[in-house]
């Protein structure tokens, strides 16, 4: 099996089924297994002196774990790999996250806060409507090329070993990657790692939607957004969506009951928004979704 082969199947597979509650019920997700392997490092490692240094050792141990593991599922054959690749693609489950903020909202202002707070990790209690809509796109925006484009980018890299790899990195700079203090020094190399393997998938994603979008024209305004974001890779995908939607994005929030005043991304963009650009972003990256569909079909074809 070709590997446009292989990716043309797992997304399909992927978007079919997301992640049927009845199978993670019963075995353990492969991300879970790898949260454990994370927080058994940073208990055992993450005390006394030289903490960076046992934050680089602790990277380089779960990357060697992530790569014999892949090389071992991709050993097994085609079927196993497609497989894998379905289950480290997470376009279904995001969207049906990202949609269930918009039907909550369209409920009551509680409903949505509920709804986002499963997705965001700011404070929602005092959100608004805008609030709501303009944390549920970000989330979007950012988990598609978090856990969409940059799973596919790394399979086509470097197979299966390559996506799990990148799987491995990426929860380990969402567990570890220097938020706390506790963290500041063990978690600089999961961050600086997920930062440079995010470096090029951040920046296809927003290239994608620009171009899907007919927004192309607007590059260098998307690219100047991006800068003002505090993520060196989560701006591009935002502020291409922004300004895809027409839409305000980022702006003000809170973090542990501290107010950010985060520049906006876009900001003469609508920022009277609500479920209908939820919808609208949901779909968008729905689009985006079906060219690397279409792409990967075509190389199936092809090779």
């Amino acid at each position: 099996m070709t590997v446009c082969t292989c990716l043309f199947l797992a997304l399909l597979i992927d978007a079919a089924l997301g992640e049927p509650r009845w199978l993670w019920s019963r075995v353990p997700h492969p991300a879970v297994l790898m949260g454990h392997a994370i927080a058994a490092l940073d208990q055992r490692w993450n005390s006394g002196p030289a903490r960076r240094a046992k934050g680089v050792a602790a990277m380089a141990a779960l990357c060697a774990g992530a790569l014999a593991i892949g090389m071992m599922l991709d050993a097994l054959g085609g079927i196993v790999s497609a497989l894998a690749v379905a289950v480290l693609v997470a376009q279904r489950s995001l969207m049906d996250h990202v949609t269930a903020v918009a039907d909550a909202l369209r409920v009551s202002l509680g409903d949505g806060r509920r709804a986002v707070g499963q997705i965001v990790g700011r404070d929602t209690g005092q959100m608004g409507r805008e609030d709501i809509t303009r944390a549920a796109i970000e989330s979007a925006a950012e988990n598609f090329s978090d856990g969409v484009i940059a799973p596919v980018f790394w399979f086509l890299v470097a197979g299966v070993p390559g996506i799990v790899l990148y799987k491995m990195v990426n929860t380990a700079d969402s567990m570890i990657g220097y938020r706390t203090e506790r963290h500041r020094d063990f978690g600089w190399a999961a961050a600086r790692l997920d930062d440079v393997m995010n470096w090029a998938p951040a920046r296809l994603t927003a290239l994608l939607i620009a171009v899907l979008s007919g927004g192309l024209g607007a590059w260098q305004q998307i690219a100047a957004d991006a800068r003002l974001h505090r993520s060196p890779n989560a701006g591009w995908p935002e502020a291409a969506l922004a300004r895809a939607l027409g839409v305000a994005l980022a702006g003000p929030r809170s973090y542990d009951g501290v107010r950010r005043a985060y520049p906006y991304v876009n900001p003469f963009g609508q920022q009277w928004i609500g479920p209908v650009e939820i919808d609208a972003a949901t779909s968008m990256l729905w689009r985006v979704w079906g060219a690397v569909l279409a792409a990967a079909l075509i190389g199936a074809l092809v090779v």
